[in-house]
């Protein structure tokens, strides 16, 4: 692994407690483990992000049927609400 850069970020002391546990419990560094993390959570939302800029695309180019975009608007629906209708 190479040396990479350094990024200072402010967490609840309780988050800074865990860090420090598990880094201990498993003999890696806080660094070790915040970067798996970061990593971790950057390869899900930027698939998230890619699989819903693919959706919107689909639709633009009209290979999505209406009966597809009904239902995903009644899941958003369900899940968020009348009130969080975007």
């Amino acid at each position: 692994m190479s040396a990479g850069t350094t990024l200072t970020i402010r967490v609840p002391p309780e988050t800074k407690s865990r860090l420090a546990e598990l880094a201990q419990k498993t003999r890696r560094s806080n660094s070790f483990l915040a970067n798996e993390a970061i990593e971790a959570y950057l390869t899900r939302e930027l698939d998230i992000i890619a699989g819903i800029e693919e959706g919107l695309a689909d639709i633009a180019a009209g290979r999505v049927s209406s009966e597809a975009i009904n239902i995903v608007y009644v899941i958003h629906m369900a899940r968020n609400g009348p009130e969080n209708d975007e």
